[in-house]
């Protein structure tokens, strides 16, 4: 993405700013966790802070491009929270947010991003912490009391992490209906929840090395701490390589199905990207929507098993090949079947030609009988065909392609996943490329696109 929003800009310009102001001691008030007139105590800063940005660069070096921008370490930063007042522990994230690269442009509007998070996040824990009579705690040793004191403090870092992710997609598609407004606030519930285990985890570990640290071992002690926050960093660039390689054995199938059939040549990609809109729109976990992404993007995988000279026939089929083409989800599901991580994708690669009223194929499954992952993917797939430009029809302009989905909403589509789409599309637009060698883009005369019937040579 090369561009923000102009909101989206904003938004981070407000979060930076709020970063600064809790970095700055303002005039007439006093600083938390700080006497009067005392300094901040620079030394474990900058231990701390060199900690966490050269943790942060070997590991990124190992896992490119960076999975995601909050970091693997938080357990530094939770023991600078710990460890130091609110503003000193918040410098702690600064250098490391900075410094380490990013790999999307704007760079600079996404290194600020992620410093303003993280200091404010940082910040946040500290004054939980200071609050809850964390400080002394640690100081005392008194485990149970810093026990607690350490979990308002990840309460609080989870919060405030999960709040102000949340609020980029809604400054960058600009103001959200009721019904998205509701799923955006269980997405960001669904957000919170899962992200506070394993921040509950680098919570004790940060409390570990907080306790070594005022312990009579000192600092050294506290660095220990790292051996098994290497061995949990090692766990997930594992994950991260499998995840990797999840997504190359997608790629390749992808490949395969374009170079076969070059009239639909991005055709998958794009239902992925709509099947994601749509599962996004329904507030769905991100995990599942993942799932519904790969499902959008290997639809049409048995394709390969179709001869070439259908899938590229100009003409009417005839029914013996329309009874070959109908074939492909079964060929497809054969495919993929094996692929364990694919999950309820493999279901929408059999279904997803299934119709509501039962008439789809290939086994006529009729309402809640056909997956849910198919039914979104069969408001993508038919989507994405009415907009894109084909052999045997041109591209239908958007609003007619989503009026087109509305008048078969209940019978050939589950109309709730038609109105996800038609409000994720209102909301941020769609910009196909158009997918024939003739890029004219001219809307399709007559009352249904090709694909949308069941009509004796209509191509799937």
């Amino acid at each position: 993405m090369e561009a923000l929003p102009a909101r989206a800009r904003a938004y981070v310009a407000g979060v930076t700013l709020l970063a600064l102001l809790s970095l700055l001691p303002l005039p007439g008030l006093p600083s938390p966790g700080l006497p009067p007139g005392a300094r901040i105590p620079w030394a474990p800063v900058v231990l701390l802070a060199a900690l966490y940005a050269g943790c942060e660069r070997v590991a990124r070096s190992r896992l490119v491009p960076a999975p995601y921008p909050g970091g693997i370490f938080h357990p530094v930063l939770l023991a600078g929270a710990f460890l130091l007042p609110p503003q000193a522990a918040a410098l702690v994230a600064l250098p490391g947010a900075l410094l380490l690269p990013v790999e999307q442009r704007p760079r600079r509007v996404r290194r600020l991003w992620r410093a303003g998070r993280l200091v404010l996040a940082v910040w946040a824990a500290s004054r939980a912490h200071l609050a809850a009579g964390g400080r002394d705690a640690v100081a005392a040793c008194d485990v149970p009391g810093a026990l607690v004191a350490a979990g308002a403090a990840v309460l609080a870092f989870c919060l405030v992490l999960t709040l102000l992710d949340g609020g980029v997609p809604a400054t960058a598609a600009g103001p959200l209906p009721r019904g998205a407004r509701t799923a955006a606030a269980a997405g960001w519930a669904g957000r919170f929840l899962r992200s506070l285990a394993p921040l509950t985890v680098h919570g004790l570990a940060g409390l570990m090395m907080a306790l070594l640290w005022r312990s009579t071992y000192g600092p050294v002690a506290a660095l220990l701490v790292l051996l098994p926050m290497g061995v949990s960093w090692w766990a997930f660039a594992q994950a991260h390589r499998e995840r990797a390689a999840h997504q190359a054995t997608i790629r390749a199938l992808v490949q395969a199905v374009d170079i076969k059939d070059g009239y639909t040549r991005g055709h998958s990609e794009r239902v992925g990207r709509a099947s994601t809109m749509i599962a996004r729109e329904l507030g769905l976990d991100d995990e599942r929507v993942e799932v519904l992404r790969f499902a959008g993007i290997l639809h049409d995988v048995g394709k390969l098993g179709v001869p070439t000279r259908l899938l590229t026939k100009d003409g009417p089929l005839t029914p013996e090949e329309r009874r070959v083409i109908e074939l492909h989800p079964e060929y497809g599901h054969e495919m993929v079947r094996g692929i364990s991580f694919l999950g309820e994708a493999r279901a929408a690669v059999l279904h997803h030609h299934e119709r509501l009223d039962g008439s789809g194929y290939p086994y006529g499954l009729a309402g809640g009988q056909i997956p849910e992952s198919a039914r979104v993917v069969a408001v993508a797939d038919a989507f994405d065909a009415m907009t894109s430009t084909r052999s045997y029809s041109r591209a239908r302009p958007v609003p007619a392609a989503l009026e087109e989905l509305r008048r078969c909403a209940g019978t050939h589509f589950d109309p709730r996943m038609v109105s996800a789409l038609v409000r994720a599309v209102g909301r941020t637009g769609w910009h196909p490329a158009v997918t024939a060698d003739d890029t004219r883009a001219t809307p399709v005369p007559g009352p249904a696109a090709r694909n949308l019937t069941d009509r004796p040579g209509a191509r799937r």
